[in-house]
């Protein structure tokens, strides 16, 4: 699928040729549920707990390292659906909040939260842990950022569900209001005032020019040792953040058979749409996801120049140093002094 989030030169609904039949059914099928089950003041799915692992499962899973979490299942499911929208693993500590490692989105459309690989956190969690002084802040989106607090131990800038921004499908959009209420109800306690604006400072830093939003992160850090993580799927995250600012398009693809000849499809939507620069995320072994940035004002933000776009240089990034990668994942040093200008 693709689509674009941006009211500027790239303001609109983008459908491929392939797989447009799908998409589309898609859409119109959740619009059916919507108008077909929906209640007023109800959103239009609920969560659904499956299944608790056990520990010889946990020793099975990549959540092996952490035997003192609690694992559940917990399946989307909408009214009129035999098969769950999406399925996560949720985790928790002891009495602490829920939180959400991991994420498989069967939809065909965004979905509460972005596609995440549980073994790509893992890995990350555990450098981090390795490498990161245990006095060490992180940085990162606000699930991110929960994530990492969970396995890691270490303090982040925020640890509440945040819900923010609203990833739905274009039906379910008119009921924001009706959906932040159940996640508010499904997640526990609303975030604080104090995390809300911390996380604001977070997103309109990576919105913005990469020296300035550098220097907006060092505020936010003071002085501590700070290290920023952000993952590709970040782009979609702030462009639906900001869609005036931050103009970002995707596209899904399937990797089977011709992969340079998938690379040449991209290449060419990207040169169609006039995109300023994009990049390629494997979802899984049999798909993968295109982002593009818009314009060249998109391409300069600090999160554009942190990824690897092919506009971009991450290790040559001279306002924050890179000192890990894997997978989707992207991790940083904030300096204690930004270079001049």
């Amino acid at each position: 699928m693709d689509a674009v989030f941006a009211r500027c030169s790239v303001g609109r609904l983008v459908l491929p040729s392939m797989g447009m039949s799908l998409v589309a059914a898609g859409l119109i099928l959740l619009g059916l549920v919507v108008r077909s089950f929906w209640q007023p003041g109800a959103a239009p799915y609920r969560y659904q707990w499956v299944e608790q692992a056990g520990v010889e499962r946990i020793a099975e899973s990549d959540l092996q390292a952490w035997p003192d979490l609690a694992i559940t299942k917990v399946e989307i499911r909408a009214s009129g659906l035999d098969q769950p929208l999406a399925v996560g693993q949720v985790a928790r500590r002891g009495q602490g909040a829920p939180v959400m490692l991991d994420w498989d989105n069967r939809s065909g459309e965004p979905l509460v939260f972005t596609d995440t690989r549980l073994g790509e956190l893992k890995t990350l969690a555990q450098a981090v842990s390795k490498h990161a002084p245990k006095d060490a802040l992180l940085l990162a989106w606000w699930d991110t950022a929960r994530q990492l607090h969970l396995l890691t131990g270490l303090d982040v800038a925020y640890d509440t569900h945040l819900r923010e921004p609203l990833i739905a499908p274009a039906p379910w959009r008119t009921h924001d209001r009706s959906i932040a209420r159940y996640e508010r109800e499904f997640w526990g306690a609303p975030p604080s005032r104090d995390d809300m604006q911390r996380f604001g400072q977070f997103a309109e830093a990576l919105a913005s020019e990469a020296g300035r939003g550098a220097a907006m992160l060092r505020a936010m850090a003071g002085e501590r040792e700070a290290y920023v993580v952000v993952h590709v799927s970040d782009l979609y995250k702030l462009g639906v953040q900001f869609p005036d600012r931050f103009g970002v398009a995707y596209k899904d693809l399937t990797l089977r058979g011709d992969v340079h000849g998938q690379i040449a499809f991209v290449k060419r939507w990207v040169v169609e749409h006039d995109y300023a620069g994009y990049t390629v995320h494997e979802l899984s072994p049999q798909q993968a996801r295109a982002y593009a940035v818009g314009n060249a004002r998109t391409a300069a933000t600090l999160l554009a120049r942190m990824l690897p776009l092919s506009t971009s240089q991450p290790a040559q990034l001279q306002v924050l140093e890179l000192v890990y990668q894997h997978g989707g994942y992207w991790v940083y040093r904030l300096p204690a002094r930004l270079p001049a200008g």
